[in-house]
């Protein structure tokens, strides 16, 4: 009560009895147990000690073994208990948890010290968790930092020390732990960095590898070789400190250098061509929970040359023209895809517009309208009508809205006339055209309407490249990514050498050549015209919403396609237009550049040949116009060849005698055996065409064969 002078009187405290005192010290005891019991309660259920399986790891070669790629999670061999890789097991417990072998699981030591040194050095050099506690992270719990997580890591730490053994425990952590560049487990980064197993390392190697736990993305040699270095030196330290390495091992150490053998991290513009060799390798192996090593057929310098060539012309041309998207798919004669770009940029979009993208081709489509038609018996010199036609309800219209009256199919097929098609289609039989197309690799539905002839179903870049390259080779070209899958040491696939099977007759292969050569020499593809010749196929639909172009020389059969994701029209752009520039831009780069070619399983293209250069050898028949003599492909002055039933008699012809083989110009030759030209033999025996700068001499030797219907003129 207040006092009578209005002052407060002092408060008197009471003294905590003893009672109270074991209240409040019990009340904190539960309190404390039943945060612990929630902890355990809240650890994640299946969590832990087996290693979870995981897909192949693919590591990507260009076609010359080089890496370029990785894709997926580099596991490599598991480390056993029994067989702990040294020096590398010595430099992680020096670095990570150096009283690994004396603690229970939880090092409260290591824990004084690592904030002592923190506090007095301004530096971290040894964690404050233990190995074990780490490895109970990655097994069971997340990485985020809460009071929760750190109680239950200790919880599990002291549970796996009373379960397992320490080697089993190290053992363990060495497999879980990441490493960098999508390599989990001391194996994986070891064979990742410098292409050895763990047990093969050396002192310098264990280093730099053991210092990329701290920070293993930030420290990957690949990209931070700096880095990784002056984290190496810190483990060297730390290892000599704790008697883990001597003075002068450390020196040494520090004086080799430490030579990576990494691929490379994935180049975003490889993506697509990536996307693709994964899948399709995944599909000829299986799901196997082995690192993988996988030969591709890529070019690297043609697919870096297609990325900037398509990059180019759409970031110039494409705001103008409304075109947002292109692709350029690059084919060897049998079918290895050497470059591959399925769209603009592979960061903003991954869908791949070579192989997913199902888009109209049309006028691409009359390939099979005239395949069919001269598998019949038709031939390029034949007239057909350029006029007014209605089937049914339906009538098909020019582009240039004018009719020709009579054209030969050479010019109706130049010149791309939509009535001349149709015509052609409706004469042979639409379940003719049906059947060529899917003869030649096309994998849709094919309607029977009249509207087939103008390419209104849909196909992929893929498909109608395979299909013009079956046509121009006469044999069946499919596209193809993957030459050999290993398993390390162990080969789990290697595409079979096979004579590649025949696609159409010879006088169907020679008839097309004719009129593709013509859509590039006169018709609607004169903007890819290059220097030698070239045989191809434009396709524009409907209010210019896809612009394809698909042309072939002896090299390679490459095909553009340009358009918009949605579907919408461009401004007036055709198949004689941008995917034109974008195939002549390529290739005659291509050409220059002269990266190999050739079939998968044959030597690269020869070099351009020296005017005085001569080649001598027994040659081997790759078709009639191109032959392997002393290792090197040579072509042919003057021929258009062919393969299938031609190739054995030239062959058996030829024998065991000597080629004598002259450079004609920079990339033909004339070469004689026995004293015979070859070129003006194959020619005037009916084993090939006549190109279209042929010498005089072989244009007589051809119409001679053709006069007396010899060889490929027979039927005509």
């Amino acid at each position: 009560m207040a006092k009578q002078d209005g002052s407060t009187p002092p408060r008197r405290f009471r003294l905590l009895t003893i009672p109270r005192v074991l209240a409040v010290l019990g009340g904190g005891f539960a309190a404390v147990v039943l945060f612990l019991g929630w902890c355990l309660l809240q650890v994640p259920v299946g969590g832990g000690l087996e290693p979870t399986a995981t897909p192949a790891t693919l590591i990507l070669e260009n076609r010359d073994g080089t890496g370029f790629a990785t894709r997926g999670v580099l596991r490599g061999q598991p480390v056993t208990a029994d067989a702990l890789p040294h020096p590398l097991s010595e430099a992680i417990i020096a670095i990570e948890d150096r009283r690994f072998y004396s603690h229970p699981g939880v090092d409260a030591r290591g824990i004084v010290r690592a904030l002592a040194r923190a506090v007095t050095r301004g530096q971290v050099r040894e964690g404050a968790s233990t190995i074990t506690q780490q490895l109970a992270r990655l097994t069971f719990l997340s990485q985020e930092k809460t009071l929760t997580r750190k109680v239950q890591e200790a919880m599990l730490a002291i549970w796996m020390e009373r379960s397992l053994s320490k080697e089993e425990i190290l053992a363990r952590y060495m497999n879980a732990a990441y490493f960098g560049a999508g390599a989990v487990g001391a194996d994986a980064a070891a064979r990742r960095y410098f292409g050895k197993p763990a047990g093969e390392l050396t002192l310098p190697e264990a280093a730099m590898i053991a210092g990329l736990l701290r920070a293993p993305s930030a420290l990957s040699p690949i990209r931070n070789l700096e880095g990784a270095q002056a984290r190496a030196n810190v483990v060297l330290s730390v290892m000599q400190e704790t008697g883990a390495a001597t003075p002068e091992q450390v020196a040494a150490a520090r004086a080799a250098p430490v030579a990576l053998q990494a691929p490379p991290e994935p180049m975003v513009g490889r993506g697509y061509f990536s996307d693709w060799a994964d899948a399709e390798a995944r599909r000829l192996v299986g799901p196997l929970p082995l690192d993988l090593s996988v030969r591709t057929t890529l070019d690297p310098s043609l697919q870096d040359l297609a990325e900037r060539v398509v990059a180019n012309v759409i970031g110039k041309e494409g705001e103008r023209h409304h075109a947002t998207q292109a692709a350029l798919l690059a084919l060897a004669p049998d079918g290895a895809v050497l470059a591959a770009v399925g769209g603009v940029d592979y960061a903003s979009s991954q869908f791949n517009r070579v192989t997913q993208a199902r888009r109209q081709p049309g006028s691409l489509f009359k390939l099979f309208v005239y395949a069919a038609a001269m598998d019949a018996g038709w031939r390029p010199d034949q007239t057909i009508q350029d006029a007014p036609l209605t089937i049914g309800n339906w009538s098909p219209g020019n582009a240039n809205g004018r009719f020709a009256g009579t054209v030969t199919l050479r010019e109706a097929f130049a010149r791309s006339i939509n009535t001349a098609a149709v015509r052609v289609q409706e004469a042979v039989g639409r379940d003719k055209v049906a059947a060529m197309a899917r003869r030649l690799g096309v994998t849709a539905d094919l309607p029977l309407n009249p509207s087939m002839a103008l390419g209104t179903t849909e196909t992929t870049l893929a498909e109608m490249v395979g299909a013009f390259g079956s046509v121009g080779y006469g044999h069946q070209v499919r596209p193809y990514l993957v030459q050999e899958v290993r398993a390390r040491d162990r080969a789990l696939y290697t595409r079979p050498e096979r004579a590649p099977a025949a696609s159409v007759s010879p006088a169907v292969q020679q008839a097309m050549l004719d009129l593709m050569q013509a859509a590039v020499r006169d018709g609607t593809a004169r903007a890819a015209r290059l220097d030698r010749p070239v045989a191809g196929k434009t396709g524009t639909t409907q209010d210019s919403r896809d612009a394809w172009f698909i042309g072939m020389t002896a090299d390679a059969v490459v095909g553009v396609w340009v358009g918009n994701d949605d579907n919408s029209p461009m401004n007036n752009v055709g198949g004689g237009g941008l995917p034109a520039r974008i195939w002549q831009a390529f290739m005659q780069e291509a050409d220059r550049v002269r990266t190999a070619a050739a079939p998968s399983g044959a030597p690269n293209a020869a070099p351009a040949p020296a005017a005085s250069q001569t080649l001598r050898g027994v040659p081997r028949v790759v078709d009639t116009a191109t032959l392997l003599v002393d290792g090197r492909e040579v072509r042919l002055a003057g021929i258009v060849g062919v393969g299938g039933e031609f190739v054995g008699p030239m062959a058996e012809w030829i024998g065991n005698r000597e080629a004598v083989c002259e450079a004609n110009d920079a990339a033909t030759w004339r070469c004689k055996v026995g004293g015979r030209d070859l070129s003006e033999l194959v020619l005037t025996n009916g084993g090939g065409r006549a190109t279209t700068d042929a010498a005089p001499d072989l244009r007589q030797a051809e119409s001679s064969a053709r006069t007396e219907r010899l060889g490929i003129w027979a039927g005509g």
